[in-house]
């Protein structure tokens, strides 16, 4: 009888121990209880699935899977058909296969180019943060010249001196995309680092990468997380206008921007049908626009859940 009672109150302590449960549970009701981060995780997860099953969904149809087929060289749009559920662009490229591709193809930029700047962010706010001094000096003033320079006359100089091309587009983002994460991260070392607990590993001993890694970065990574969530969506959005603009992808690519630029000619149809090529300008930008929609909705949803300062509101 006495064990029956000593391993029931053993359990209940089990449970009563695990605050990180109860901290997931609370997060995953929070996070529930918004129908907008509902919505913006279903259109995150839908992306998801067209860029994983993109060959199933468009089999490729050449050794380059995004390049978008064409059935012709006829200039003018052809509407939604069977053949072409979505219609075609000029010189017959099809949209259908173009949005999933496409899909893959922003999942491919936002990732590389986000992980990239976080990685850089991190590593370059942590020193500056918790070592002050001449290093602090030196990195901010470097992330000061990358903000005295508009972003996208920045991107385009840098993409026409490294050589058009998608690669090139991601390389640039990646060295321009970095500063942010730096100066969140540093704001916020700069806050911890005199903390009682961060001085009292200091006078056990503890080394200056323990104390980075162990204390600091688990307690100021939060805020880097949520602005990383949330730039997914805005660094497709400028690979899309370098691609508008003739910087990024070659034509018949299975680049959003790419696509849209290919429409600009046919934005406005003939006199009796203005509307008539309403599909070559409406469906890669709704595409665009959701995709970026889907990540601010669920960047918001992170902030909610991450952040300590928001979390228990």
């Amino acid at each position: 009888m006495n064990d029956t009672v000593v391993t029931e109150r053993e359990k209940k302590e089990k449970i009563a121990v695990h605050p990180r449960l109860q901290e997931f549970l609370f997060s995953t009701r929070r996070f529930l209880k918004n129908p907008l981060t509902i919505i913006g995780l279903v259109i995150i997860i839908l992306f998801a699935l067209i860029a994983v099953f993109a060959p199933l969904i468009a089999p490729p149809q050449g050794s380059d899977p995004y390049r978008i087929p064409h059935t012709g060289w006829k200039m003018a749009p052809s509407p939604p058909s069977d053949l072409h559920p979505l219609g075609t662009l000029e010189q017959q490229y099809d949209i259908f296969y173009g949005v999933v591709w496409g899909t893959r193809l922003a999942f491919r930029i936002g990732v590389v180019v986000v992980f990239a700047n976080l990685l850089i962010g991190i590593i370059l706010g942590a020193l500056a943060g918790y070592y002050g001094g001449i290093t602090d000096e030196i990195i901010m003033r470097i992330t000061d010249m990358f903000y005295a320079i508009p972003f996208l006359v920045a991107a385009m100089a840098l993409v026409v001196a490294i050589g058009r091309g998608l690669k090139a587009v991601i390389i640039v983002l990646i060295i321009l995309g970095w500063p942010t994460y730096t100066r969140v991260i540093r704001g916020e070392i700069l806050v911890l680092r005199e903390k009682d607990y961060i001085l009292a590993a200091r006078a056990g001993g503890a080394s200056s990468l323990r104390i980075i890694f162990k204390h600091i970065l688990p307690n100021s990574i939060y805020s880097v997380l949520i602005i990383a969530s949330m730039n997914i969506g805005t660094v497709v959005l400028t690979a899309a206008a370098l691609s508008f603009l003739g910087l990024g992808s070659e034509t018949g690519y299975a680049d959003w921007g790419q696509m849209v630029a290919m429409s600009r000619n046919w934005i406005v149809g003939p006199a009796d049908n203005r509307l008539a090529y309403w599909y070559v300008v409406i469906i890669p930008g709704f595409v665009i626009a959701m995709f970026v929609l889907g990540w601010n909705l669920l960047g918001d949803a992170a902030r909610d859940v991450f952040d300590p300062k928001m979390r228990r509101r």
